[in-house]
């Protein structure tokens, strides 16, 4: 799938690919003048408000539990300053730049809307930060909804903090003057505005979404070789049988695993040496395809998100009529339980593969030598590989635990009721990785099982799977230091392109 070099956003909403390209690939975000007007109608909205000393949440009062306080329109500007700097309080790891980069994309996305009322130049600054390749330090933890990873790249704006730029971590103020840039002077609302909405776990789960996109391709690909290796039966993938449970996912695996193995001389010559197979083999179409529909599903919620205004207040009409409107729609339910939903999924993907990977190394159930590897013994093999797997499996049933049911009470009982949806799109890319690693186990395990059966045939796609992988990782004769193979498979489970070969020689796999 070609990538496009720039982004254009507000004639339509963006989907989640789009923040992908942006953030991940670095396709250039552009706003339409439709969007632009939109976010000067706001803008000017907020200043009539101003104009007129109207009381108004976050433009003329204090935030949260101090919304009863009254502001000097003196003051607007040092609120909006001090809103950025008291709530960059973010602690732990710093984040990828391209996840950083997803939420300042989903920001902008949100301010396109028209219903913020920020200033044009934020978002010019914004955009500034995506095109010049300067790019906040945010700490990854700190956050029950959105305020804090807002915050730490609304101060790259003021000059202060830190930055990824050119390869190395600057002040923000030192990357601004080396790409001709000013800080930004605040006004009224703006601070609000760079700490509201939903960006964070938005953004996050848009990585997501392609990472596990391309994981349940990858999982079609290595389950049927395992599947193959293991000597399954076919009929479990009958055709008619497959139609008579009419899911989407299930449908797509089931077609996906018949093209992988069409013309298999192993699978051929293994019918009927079993009744049936066990669960984690025949069950493939179903299990798979159920964490298909759950990416759908979670790609739906994300979509409708970026397609969402969300900010408090919201602004609505225009400078000559208009209301102000204190609501909650930065509430991230919707998000958040998708996140949490999706890393259920990536879980019982990694968990149904470890299954199977355990399986292949086992000699009571393989009718392959032991561990996968000549004179078990003085060799260990693949035996410790599995215990990796099933430690990734486990650290997976932990982060799927949902994080959007675990509320708690912030600022004066005021904010009573949160979603986590942050934390969970941050677990659900940590449960993401953990699966990549498990499906690569998988891939070495079933790859080398495939050894054993030579001369035999095996299917069209399954052994161009073999044959890109063996392109990465020779075959494994006799003990050898494992980590770097797992690597190197992990490594080959991001890339597109090599599941694109092996989707063109099976005739295309959905």
């Amino acid at each position: 799938m070609s990538l496009p070099e720039k982004v254009l956003l507000g004639d339509s909403p963006l989907n989640w690919r789009q923040v992908v390209a942006v953030a991940r690939h670095g396709a250039r975000l552009e706003l339409t003048p439709s969007a632009w007007a939109r976010i000067d109608n706001a803008r000017g909205i907020v200043e009539r408000i101003v104009e007129r000393g109207e009381r108004a949440y976050g433009i003329s009062t204090g935030l949260g539990a101090l919304s009863e306080v009254v502001l000097t329109a003196e003051q607007f500007a040092t609120l909006s300053r001090n809103t950025l700097l008291s709530h960059a309080c973010g602690v732990g790891p710093v984040l990828a730049d391209e996840q950083t980069r997803a939420i300042i994309c989903c920001a902008i996305a949100n301010y396109s809307h028209g219903r913020s009322g920020v200033q044009r130049q934020v978002v010019e600054a914004l955009l500034a930060l995506l095109e010049r390749g300067i790019t906040p330090q945010v700490p990854s933890q700190g956050s029950v909804g959105y305020l804090t990873h807002m915050a730490h790249v609304g101060i790259a704006l003021l000059g202060v903090g830190e930055v990824s730029y050119r390869g190395r971590v600057v002040s923000a103020a030192e990357a601004l003057a080396a790409e001709g840039l000013q800080p930004v002077k605040l006004g009224a609302k703006d601070g609000l505005c760079l700490v509201n909405g939903l960006p964070c776990m938005t953004g996050l789960t848009c990585l997501a979404l392609d990472d596990a996109e391309r994981l349940m391709r990858w999982a079609d690909v290595i389950g049927a070789m395992s599947f193959e290796a293991l000597r399954g039966q076919i009929a479990a993938f009958d055709p008619d049988i497959i139609a008579l449970k009419p899911y989407p996912g299930v449908q797509a695996v089931g077609a996906n695993l018949l093209a992988l193995l069409a013309g298999s001389e192993v699978v051929a010559e293994s019918r009927g040496i079993r009744t049936q197979d066990a669960l984690s083999i025949r069950s493939i179409p179903q299990v798979h395809g159920a964490c298909r529909d759950q990416l759908a599903h979670a790609a739906k919620q994300v979509d409708t998100e970026l397609a969402s205004a969300n900010d408090n207040p919201l602004l609505l009409g225009t400078p000559d009529s208009y209301k102000v409107v204190s609501q909650a729609n930065p509430h991230g339910e919707s998000v958040a339980m998708a996140a949490d939903l999706l890393a259920i999924a990536v879980a019982e993907l990694g968990g149904i593969a470890e299954r199977r990977l355990d399986r292949l190394v086992n000699p009571l159930v393989s009718g392959l030598p032991a561990f996968l590897v000549g004179q078990p013994g003085v060799n260990s093999g693949m035996m410790i590989a599995q215990y990796v797997a099933a430690a990734l499996v486990g650290e997976n049933r932990q982060l799927a635990q949902p994080a959007v049911v675990d509320n708690f009470v912030t600022s004066g009982l005021q904010e009573d009721h949160l979603s986590l949806g942050t934390n969970a799109a941050l677990k659900l890319g940590k449960a993401v990785e953990n699966c990549r690693r498990i499906l690569a186990i998988e891939y070495l395990f079933a790859a080398q099982a495939f050894e054993f059966h030579k001369p035999r045939g095996f299917g069209a796609g399954t052994t161009a799977a073999w044959e890109t992988l063996r392109e990465h990782v020779p075959a494994y004769d006799q003990d050898r230091w494992l980590a770097p193979d797992i690597a190197r498979a992990a490594d080959l489970l991001r890339d597109g392109a090599a599941l694109e070969g092996i989707s063109v020689r099976t005739g295309g796999l959905q």
